[in-house]
């Protein structure tokens, strides 16, 4: 026992150094070397741990309801931006492409703005012009005003179509000479031409000169001239005048205007119509009828008598001035009345401002004529030859 045992012992410790050796060795190439590699195996081994435990973490979550993993969202986030950049593309042509139906659209309808713009102005421009050549009011206030010039040929076409609707105008009181005009015409004041002409025959039988008239008894001459109204003032002016004849123009009445006016109860309009219808001289009469159709004429605005025939003179020659007085009396006598004209049976009504206040009716209009124009007597008790009308009757009683 002793030997076997003292003989084993060397070798076994002979083996066991080269193994420690060994094994230390091992153990420092482990601890140097393979730590890199057990560290590499470990991060493998642990990522796919962690995955796994991600998608368990998901699941679970996905099962609950609960928001998506981040994955999920990072696809569905890049599928929205494609979803979204995808119409991006495709809306940004339809942007360009709209504004370009739109301008189309826009120019195919500007000009249909337009023509239907144009097809409401055409009736308005034609009505406009209606008003202006048919027998309208007047102008609109969105008219231009009527020139001087164009005013000035409207009035003297006035005067043409006057003078072929009037052709026998004449003075509207009986006279046989200037004496008796002048006397008839004082008495016209205030009163018509038919109640002088009534008158004047029993006037003229007392009193045929100036100095018959100047020597009257005033009472006897009131009771005459009575029907023409005012008849005491009437009586003083025409003694004043028959005085006047007789004591400084040799018992005739003076053909000037400047004499004519220093007469008794005398003034422009009387003197006109003397020396218009007695000697031929050309004025412009200025009565109630015509102050007010020169007027209504737009010729004037005046209204005192005076400013009213320095107007009109201004747009006629003189050699018309006669006759366009008894023209436009004539008118207004007749169909242009003060309260109520005629319109709508005037034959200058396409040419007169103030169409439309009176009646425009036509046949309603005719009831409204005077004299020859509406089938009545005239005023004057001997018209002259080419008067169209009747002569008017005596006053009754006389």
């Amino acid at each position: 026992m002793g030997p076997t045992g003292d003989a084993g012992a060397p070798a076994t410790g002979g083996k066991k150094a080269p193994a420690k050796a060994a094994a230390r060795e091992t153990a420092k190439k482990t601890a140097e070397m393979p730590v890199e590699k057990s560290v590499e195996k470990s991060v493998e081994k642990s990522v796919p741990a962690k995955r796994t435990a991600a998608k368990k973490t998901a699941a679970r979550k996905t099962a609950d309801g609960s928001p998506k993993p981040p994955a999920a969202k990072a696809k569905k986030t890049a599928a929205a931006k494609t979803k979204q950049s995808a119409p991006a593309k495709q809306s940004a042509p339809a942007k360009q492409s709209a504004p370009a139906k739109q301008s189309a659209a826009t120019k195919q309808s500007a000009p249909a703005k337009q023509s239907a713009a144009t097809k409401q102005s055409a009736p308005a421009k034609q009505s406009a012009a209606t008003k202006q050549s048919a027998p309208a009011k007047k102008t609109s206030g969105g008219a231009r005003a009527e020139s001087h010039a164009a005013m000035v040929r409207r009035a003297r076409k006035i005067n043409r179509e006057l003078a072929e609707v009037y052709p026998y105008a004449h003075p509207e009181l009986d006279f046989e000479n200037p004496f008796q005009l002048l006397v008839a015409t004082v008495l016209s004041a205030q009163t018509t031409d038919l109640r002088v002409n009534q008158t004047t025959p029993a006037l003229f039988a007392k009193y045929p000169t100036p100095e018959d008239l100047a020597a009257a008894v005033p009472e006897e001459l009131e009771e005459t001239i009575r029907p023409t109204g005012f008849f005491r003032a009437k009586a003083r002016s025409l003694l004043g005048l028959s005085a006047a004849l007789r004591d400084n123009f040799g018992g005739e009445v003076p053909g000037s205007l400047d004499d004519l006016v220093t007469l008794p109860g005398v003034g422009r309009k009387t003197a006109f119509v003397v020396l218009g219808n007695a000697f031929g001289v050309p004025g412009i009469t200025v009565d109630t009828h015509f102050g007010r159709l020169v007027r209504r004429w737009k010729w004037t605005d005046q209204e005192d008598p005076v400013k009213v025939e320095a107007a009109v003179a201004e747009i006629f020659p003189k050699s018309d001035w006669t006759m366009l007085s008894h023209r436009v009396i004539f008118h207004g006598r007749r169909i242009c009345h003060a309260r109520k004209p005629a319109c709508g049976a005037c034959p200058i009504a396409p040419l007169c401002p103030a169409y439309g206040e009176g009646e425009t009716d036509p046949e309603k209009a005719k009831k409204l004529l005077k004299y020859e124009k509406g089938g009545m007597p005239g005023q004057r008790l001997k018209p002259p030859p080419d008067y169209p009308g009747t002569p008017a009757p005596p006053l009754a009683g006389r």
